[in-house]
């Protein structure tokens, strides 16, 4: 031992020790949660590169073909809820789970939290119905069936068809899945494209929760 650590109280030394043990300790965990993180990105960016090129073209050729696939679907709600009018899409998503209600017992409060959160002049997320739909989705609420939202569905859905879906066959979020970067791409425009997929799978991992 050198003169210079000789001449250390011992409490000093084993202070010394003590310190690199945890600096040791705190430097291996730092390397297991990077490499946990760099698995994590990595089985997302596969698991959403699953969905065959074939399958997502086929996403431009109707609103129906994309949103009846679950990845479509996340992809377009990503994209709406960039545009802050998502809630057109969670009003026809609402619906069609409605549709699948089988107790009769639960269509009247299943249909009042739809009509209240959707539809109603308070609604917290009102969709844009014309006054005469609007007046006839209320009636329905009187003895609510599961078709009483058919109408409403269907004048958002042609809303959708007609705005919102040509811009999203347009942007990055539809763009980055059909036309993927190749082997050789620039850093940044990898990087743009692992986001828009991380986001995507993310929405898919929250709508099968």
């Amino acid at each position: 031992m050198c003169k210079g650590l000789a001449a250390l109280p011992a409490t000093c030394l084993k202070s010394a020790k003590d310190m690199k043990h945890r600096l040791g300790f705190l430097l291996q965990k730092s390397d297991s949660c990077d490499y946990g993180s760099s698995q994590g990105k990595k089985e997302k960016i596969s698991s959403s590169q699953r969905v065959s090129q074939e399958e997502v073209r086929k996403w431009a050729e109707s609103l129906e073909n994309l949103i009846h696939h679950d990845r479509g679907l996340a992809a377009f709600r990503a994209f709406l809820k960039s545009e802050y009018s998502e809630e057109n899409i969670e009003f026809w998503v609402s619906c069609e789970d409605y549709k699948k209600t089988k107790s009769p017992a639960k269509l009247s409060p299943k249909a009042r939290k739809i009509y209240d959160e959707f539809i109603s002049v308070q609604a917290t997320k009102e969709v844009n119905l014309d006054s005469c739909t609007r007046e006839k989705t209320s009636h329905n609420m009187l003895e609510p069936t599961l078709s009483c939202f058919d109408e409403a569905q269907r004048k958002i859905f042609t809303l959708m068809e007609k705005d919102s879906y040509r811009r999203f066959l347009k942007s990055s979020y539809y763009l980055d899945l059909v036309s993927p970067p190749a082997a050789g791409c620039g850093p940044e425009n990898c990087k743009r494209s692992h986001t828009h997929t991380l986001d995507c799978n993310s929405n898919i991992i929250s709508q099968c929760a």
